[in-house]
């Protein structure tokens, strides 16, 4: 990959019918190593399709309606070129209103398009990209919201690619990168703001409120200082905060919005002093802490297992793809419920698959 789009993830939206965009459309167009994919016909049909949902279109008449919609005007002076550097690209596509309404369609009344605009208004901070990155995916394919701010400071290593979604042409690029790309190829109008150094003291008040305050943070990242540093700023500005672990698909919830005065993670470390000198505990009492953090009792016999081998025989805490895959989906749907206004409560909760198993087997 060159050098100079090895860290650029937003592709640059360039409207046929403007002027100065067209000229820019013409120039990459004379580069003969450019691919280019002009599909706008078919996106055509589909909006036409949408707008007439009890009309059953033979493919002549679709093709004669999609004519039509065009009238005199040139078919590439329609729409939006989409050019993305990183695969030095070009795409012919709808406005973004008449994109998302058909991107979004099959959403329908499962989610109403009532709740579909109310999403569109809302931000989600993610902090960690490796488990992180498929929820990241979930919520850009629901459009389950309007803004995603992703944050990790990690670089893409070969023993990643057990979980994480990507190509080995992508070793060696950080993870944030990675994830905002494959967003961006998904729907180029779908705002993302990258933080690719991760979260910090000099930033976390950024990542939560600048454009905006965050309407919820989604932290999978592995460092205790950033788990509990983010919740104690979620807390302080009234942000819930949801956790997936990967393991017996324990989802955790913390309702900060609701319930202001709510212990840090339900309270499991009140024994290792107050919220304001956790960090301070960490280096001293790193172990117990994140052994009272984890409820290692709850935890999975093989993820216990692991948790000891730690500095051993494995250098870092398993996760496999079907967990994180599985974390992903349930952190969606948790994320619309609660940005909905749905009652979900403050608590852990399992979609334990061995669990399920075994019941299903004993009955």
């Amino acid at each position: 990959m060159d050098a100079s789009t090895k860290e650029v993830y937003k592709p640059l939206i360039l409207s046929a019918s403007d002027e100065v965009s067209n000229s820019v459309i013409q120039e990459l167009k004379n580069d003969t190593t450019l691919l280019i994919h002009d599909e706008i016909r078919s996106q055509v049909g589909d909006l036409i399709k949408l707008r007439n949902p009890q009309k059953k279109y033979p493919p002549l008449e679709l093709d004669e309606a999609i004519t039509d919609f065009f009238g005199s005007q040139s078919i590439s002076d329609f729409g939006n070129w989409v050019y993305y550097p990183w695969r030095h690209c070009l795409v012919h596509m709808l406005p973004e209103e008449e994109f998302v309404t058909v991107r979004t369609v099959r959403n329908k009344y499962v989610i109403t398009e009532e709740e579909q605009r109310e999403l569109a208004g809302k931000k989600i901070g993610i902090i960690g990209l490796s488990v992180g990155q498929s929820v990241a995916l979930t919520l850009a394919l629901e459009r389950g919201c309007g803004e995603l701010r992703l944050a990790d400071f990690d670089t893409l290593e070969l023993s990643n690619l057990n979980r994480i979604r990507t190509g080995v042409h992508n070793l060696g690029v950080k993870k944030s990168v990675i994830a905002a790309r494959e967003i961006a190829e998904i729907d180029p109008y779908l705002n993302v703001v990258l933080y690719s150094e991760g979260v910090q003291d000099d930033n976390i008040h950024d990542f939560f409120t600048k454009g905006g305050d965050l309407d919820l943070l989604i932290e999978e990242c592995d460092s205790l200082e950033v788990k509990i540093k983010s919740r104690i700023k979620a807390k302080k500005l009234g942000i819930p905060v949801l956790m997936d672990t990967s393991d017996r698909g324990m989802i955790d919830i913390e309702r900060f919005d609701r319930e202001p005065e709510r212990p840090i993670l339900h309270g499991l470390l009140r024994e290792f002093g107050d919220e304001s000198g956790l960090v301070a505990e960490i280096s001293n009492q790193y172990p117990e802490i994140l052994m009272a953090l984890l409820d290692f009792n709850k935890l999975s016999s093989g993820a216990q297992q692991s948790i000891q081998e730690i500095g051993k025989t494995i250098t870092s805490w398993p996760q496999l793809a079907s967990s994180v895959i599985l974390g992903g989906g349930a952190c969606g749907y948790y994320s619309r419920m609660i940005l909905l206004g749905k009652e979900i409560h403050s608590d852990r909760y399992y979609v334990d698959l061995e669990k399920i198993a075994n019941f299903s087997h004993g009955s």
